[in-house]
């Protein structure tokens, strides 16, 4: 499993569709630039069969910090964004849970 980076998916798209990478890094900033704008003002973002994305607000809790575990740690409410798969997507997840793992090899 790998980390894609906004440079790599840039790379990807550019070379999948021949587009010039800063035409793709533009319209990808512009995203999500455009995404985070709304996010903020509490809008709720749908991309169908994608997914869901939307604010909600953490609770308050108690922490503890490991070295000193007598003291608690008050953690404020916050809010965060929160990501709901579509329905497309949860069955692409669901499919390839299924699918059965390579077995390592296991020297002679």
């Amino acid at each position: 499993m790998a980390t894609i980076t906004k440079k790599k998916l840039i790379q990807v798209i550019s070379q999948e569709r021949g587009v010039h990478p800063n035409d793709v890094r533009n319209v990808i900033q512009s995203f999500l630039d455009t995404m985070t704008d709304y996010l903020s003002k509490g809008d709720r973002l749908e991309f169908r069969d994608f997914g869901v994305f939307e604010i909600v607000v953490r609770k308050q809790k108690i922490g503890r910090n490991p070295k000193n575990a007598g003291v608690p740690i008050i953690i404020p409410a916050r809010p965060a964004v929160k990501f709901t798969a579509g329905k497309k997507m949860r069955k692409l997840l669901a499919d390839r849970a299924k699918a059965p793992k390579p077995t390592p090899l296991t020297p002679k």
